[in-house]
């Protein structure tokens, strides 16, 4: 078994041992219940841990492991004036959908 990497919280360990396992990759989460004795022990011990029980799925785990902790945000210029940044695929301004493709995205 190899320790892929520590999460922050159980909430994204389990998020990306999920999408590793959806992959097709022998992803496990360690150390789920920890944080309880967190100030006990360090509490950087005390996180969760994403392992892979098969060494040779690492590059390939650690390459979608980098682009799910790295996704690019959208930046799109709506009808109305307002640029709208991050995930939101709506205006907060004026509530218009965000264009179907790039082109119309006046960006």
């Amino acid at each position: 078994m190899l320790r892929l990497t520590q999460a922050p919280n159980i909430a994204i360990a389990a998020l990306w041992a999920d999408a590793l396992q959806q992959a097709g990759f022998s992803a496990s989460v360690q150390r789920y219940f920890l944080s309880g004795i967190a100030g006990e022990m360090p509490p950087d011990q005390c996180q969760p841990e994403v392992w892979l029980a098969i060494d040779e799925e690492e590059p390939r785990a650690r390459a979608l492991l980098e682009a799910l902790q790295n996704r690019p945000q959208r930046r799109w210029l709506c009808f109305c004036g307002e640029t709208v940044e991050g995930g939101f695929e709506q205006c907060w301004q004026c509530g218009a959908d965000m264009p179907a493709s790039a082109d119309d995205a006046r960006f």
